[in-house]
């Protein structure tokens, strides 16, 4: 079953299941789905940046904050070449480097902001759209 995407709203994936975006005619959905790990996770942040770029390419932003481990550096590096902007966030800010240290390290990053101006930097990129 697909969640419609809305604006206004944030959508958690549950435990143990992928969450996925998909285009149907010209609106976003979100889905969830059972699936093997990837990058040792399930969810996986590398499934649900992967399915936004192949989606929403350039019309999608892809943020990465603060965590453990390498996942979402790949799926948001597919994100970046398909034109999306991605956001880091910064090592002073992070508690545990290690997700956006990865995501920086394979290149897929456009900015890398502190935790307290990812906000800000979202909606300045969104008003350059």
């Amino acid at each position: 079953m697909a969640t419609r995407c809305c604006a206004g709203h944030v959508l958690i994936a549950p435990g143990d299941k992928h969450m996925l975006l998909e285009r149907q005619g010209a609106r976003y959905h979100v889905s969830v789905r059972n699936g093997p790990l990837v990058s040792r996770h399930r969810p996986s942040v590398d499934v649900l940046f992967r399915s936004a770029a192949r989606s929403a390419g350039s019309n999608a932003m892809g943020v990465i904050m603060t965590g453990m481990g390498d996942d979402g550096a790949r799926g948001m590096l597919e994100m970046h070449q398909a034109g999306a902007y991605t956001i880091a966030q910064d090592e002073a800010s992070c508690i545990v480097f290690g997700m956006p240290k990865e995501a920086i390290a394979h290149g897929g990053v456009d900015k890398i902001v502190s935790l307290d101006q990812i906000a800000r930097e979202i909606m300045a990129e969104d008003q350059r759209r």
